[in-house]
C-alpha cells in the first residue's frame, strides 16, 4: 500500500537534494580535480543525477528487518548500489579466494 507524499516528505526530499548538491560543490577533492582539468586547457560541465526511493516502513517492521539482516543488504540498497555501477556478490563463497599469503 503506497502512501502519498505529503509537503513535509517533500520538504525534506529537497533538502536532501540540496546538501548532496552542496556536498558535490563544497568538495575539496572534487574542486582539485576540475581544477587540474582545466589546467590541461578544458572546460568542466558536471553534472549529477540523484535518484531517490522511498519505502515507507511500520517502527515494528523496521526493527525486525534491522535485527534479521545484520550485515546484508535490503533490495533498495542492492538497487542504488547496481545504479553506481558497483555489483556485489551473489554469496560470500564467490568472493575472490586468496591464499595464506594474500595472493
Amino acid at each position: 500500500m503506497n502512501k502519498p507524499m505529503n509537503s513535509r516528505i517533500k520538504e525534506l526530499i529537497q533538502q536532501l537534494g540540496e546538501a548532496i548538491h552542496d556536498s558535490v560543490s563544497e568538495s575539496d577533492q572534487i574542486s582539485g580535480v576540475v581544477r587540474d582539468i582545466r589546467a590541461e586547457g578544458f572546460d568542466v560541465l558536471l553534472m549529477l543525477e540523484a535518484t531517490i526511493g522511498l519505502n515507507e516502513v511500520g517502527a515494528e517492521e523496521s526493527e525486525e528487518a534491522s535485527a534479521e539482516e545484520g550485515d546484508t543488504f535490503t533490495k533498495s540498497d542492492v538497487s542504488f548500489l547496481k545504479s553506481l555501477r558497483i555489483s556485489l556478490p551473489e554469496d560470500p563463497s564467490e568472493e575472490p579466494e586468496t591464499d595464506a599469503k594474500g595472493e
